[in-house]
């Protein structure tokens, strides 16, 4: 075969799989004469003009055909969001530690595969031991606070509760006594780095995870708005930069542009106003979510009272031109839309770093994508890398702007005292009530 072909169904290969060093990529599919060949030329041309599908939309051009494979897995994606959300908190707080186990496994599958420590197969198992360790860390108190009347009749549960954070610190420190005994000469600098990109992987998954959780149970509304918003963000970034996209963004990631940034931006925030004014006039997204005894679940409480967050308000403008034009205006709106724009403007413009942070992280690794789970879009947290990001940031904004301590929260925590203590906190707050009325 001429040289000039070859090099030329080489190139193609590459930049479709998006790769810069093309002696690699395209080593395992030289043609040659042997017969452990790892490919036929007749596959290897089927690859170079359709290698995302794999063959599945042949008749397709090569655009239309990733476009399609990833739009349809879109709607899937979106479908099951939805059907979560209507299947209630329980469901979806177990899709969430299940996305959260999958991306953790993403991240340490690629570590591991960077440094093969073969002699240690049980090495690996101390990541997820930490993965629990984290998770026991994170969820034990805050989820103590919303099931405080079932932990109360379970004395085991009541000391784990009382003793939280002793024992998460005996947890970790046995993580890190079983890492130090395992510790062998020949691999420490690979069982450190692998230590390293343990921690990280909490931090950036565990944690944003656990964020999402605490979200969900001030209303699904600070769940599905914050989702959606990064969803209708990474959709029109895409088309806008399919269709207008000439100026590269950032290099990190070169396939973003600035015409698909600015598209997007305007799309995510006309989209968070009509979506926070449907989902306003609904108590299943803006009523918390509360342990129901007589249930025995955890549900959301539809018969709550409307907080003034998701009340009609009427709002006047006055506008004074020189004191020679003068003008008012008055409008009724939910005071959740103007939260639902601050959010808007931060999936477009901060949340999206999440992304290039994946992808700078991709490319330290020579790696495409985190897996293949999803066709079209790569692995879980190839869809996922922005939603952690936005997920801490709804909680840090609902801490800061929207939720203050409540007599519910103050009382749940009256019920883990003594009876003794809880009859002197009693007296504490007659006597300050007395000196006060």
């Amino acid at each position: 075969m001429p040289t000039i072909i070859k090099r030329s169904l080489k190139d193609n290969l590459s930049r479709a799989n998006g790769f810069d060093d093309k002696s690699t990529v395209c080593a395992n599919f030289e043609r040659t004469d042997n017969e452990n060949e790892k490919i036929s030329f007749e596959k290897y041309l089927q690859l170079v003009k359709n290698p995302t599908t794999g063959g599945i939309t042949t008749n397709i051009p090569d655009h239309w055909g990733s476009c399609v494979v990833r739009g349809i897995f879109t709607i899937l994606l979106l479908a099951y969001f939805w059907y979560t959300i209507y299947m209630g908190p329980f469901a979806i707080m177990l899709t969430t530690l299940a996305i959260q186990v999958k991306c953790f496994a993403e991240i340490i599958d690629i570590v591991h595969k960077s440094y093969p420590i073969n002699e240690l197969p049980l090495f690996r198992l101390t990541s997820w031991y930490f993965l629990v360790a984290a998770n026991y860390f994170c969820y034990g108190e805050t989820l103590a606070d919303y099931f405080n009347v079932f932990i109360g009749k379970i004395y085991v549960l009541r000391l784990l509760v009382n003793y939280h954070r002793f024992v998460s610190f005996c947890m970790y420190f046995v993580g890190i006594m079983w890492f130090v005994l395992s510790l062998r000469s020949k691999y420490d600098m690979h069982q450190f780095s692998l230590l390293a990109y343990t921690h990280i992987a909490l931090l950036l998954i565990v944690v944003q995870s656990y964020m999402i959780v605490k979200n969900i149970f001030q209303g699904l509304i600070w769940l599905a708005v914050p989702v959606t918003l990064v969803v209708c963000n990474d959709i029109t970034a895409y088309i806008f930069g399919k269709t207008f996209g000439k100026t590269p963004l950032i290099r990190v990631s070169p396939k973003k542009t600035w015409e698909g940034f600015i598209g997007a931006a305007v799309s995510t925030v006309i989209y968070g106003i009509v979506a926070s004014y449907i989902m306003c006039h609904y108590s299943y997204f803006t009523c918390p979510v509360e342990y129901v005894e007589e249930m025995g679940k955890i549900e959301m409480n539809n018969n709550c009272e409307t907080t003034s967050t998701f009340e009609l308000k009427n709002y006047t403008i006055s506008l004074n031109i020189l004191e020679l034009f003068y003008a008012t205006a008055s409008f009724l709106i939910y005071p959740f839309i103007f939260h639902s724009i601050v959010l808007s403007v931060f999936s477009s413009v901060i949340a999206p770093f999440g992304g290039f942070f994946a992808s700078g992280f991709k490319r330290a690794f020579k790696i495409k994508d985190f897996g293949e789970t999803i066709p079209g879009h790569g692995g879980i947290l190839d869809r996922f890398d922005c939603q952690f990001f936005m997920a801490t940031f709804v909680n840090v904004y609902i801490t800061s702007f929207i939720k203050n301590a409540t007599p519910e929260k103050i009382f749940n925590k009256v019920l883990y005292l003594e009876p003794d203590q809880q009859l002197q906190f009693f007296n504490m707050l007659k006597e300050s009530l007395k000196d006060k009325l």
